[in-house]
């Protein structure tokens, strides 16, 4: 299975500031993702500048706090994920493969490493709409599975989506973490097959999922 390759995501022919800014974006990206994961959702924005190797002066000149920072990772992230899930949507095989090449990829960048900040911040609109796209892209790819039989039929897209998150949340610090890493989503992979053994307890419900991202201090 191909990592994802985030600097794929990065608009060709631009130079000077504007492409400097972008490789800027995808190093905090990548940087933010890594020490929430490891710290939880109260880690210091000067943790993620030096992850990154990025003056924190130059994080909150471009974007001013650490909710607007937040916002804009956010925005890049399920760019990120919209990508991946449409190259696992033109990707040849079964429906299982084409779903496990996409939790691969969405693992190895971390794409669910905000989850813990759901709630703490507010999403913008456009973050917002993202979401539904990148939603609505994920159930095809789960459609594809259930159609051809190779995804058991009692999976959700929220269950995928809650598995991504899991993995998200592991610290990679040693060669060691990584190989339990790519263990345990194997093992998480093969469950995804069509089996006879039915999940456990009701369906995840999406509208009790994005209640958790709503804005904080609003009623969701």
């Amino acid at each position: 299975m191909k990592k994802t390759d985030p600097g794929r995501l990065r608009p060709g022919g631009r130079f000077g500031r504007q492409a400097e800014a972008e490789r800027n974006d995808l190093l905090v990206l990548n940087a933010a993702r890594a020490v929430f994961a490891e710290q939880g959702p109260h880690a210091p924005v000067a943790d993620i500048a030096a992850r990154a190797d990025v003056g924190i002066g130059t994080l909150y000149r471009r974007y001013g706090s650490k909710e607007q920072l937040l916002q804009h990772l956010c925005a890049i992230g399920i760019a990120q994920t919209i990508a991946d899930l449409q190259v696992a949507l033109e990707a040849e095989g079964t429906g299982w493969e084409a779903l496990a090449q996409y939790m691969a990829a969405a693992v190895d960048a971390r794409a669910g490493a905000f989850a813990g900040l759901a709630g703490t911040f507010s999403l913008p609109d456009e973050v917002s709409t993202a979401n539904d796209r990148a939603r609505g892209l994920a159930e095809r790819l789960l459609r594809r599975g259930h159609d051809d039989g190779t995804v058991r039929a009692d999976v959700t897209t929220l269950d995928i989506t809650h598995l991504v998150e899991m993995f998200s949340r592991c610290p990679r610090r040693t060669e060691q973490d990584d190989h339990a890493r790519r263990r345990m989503l194997t093992l998480a992979l093969d469950g995804l097959h069509a089996a006879r053994t039915a999940l456990p307890g009701p369906q995840p419900d999406w509208a009790d999922y994005q209640r958790s991202w709503g804005a904080p201090g609003r009623p969701s």
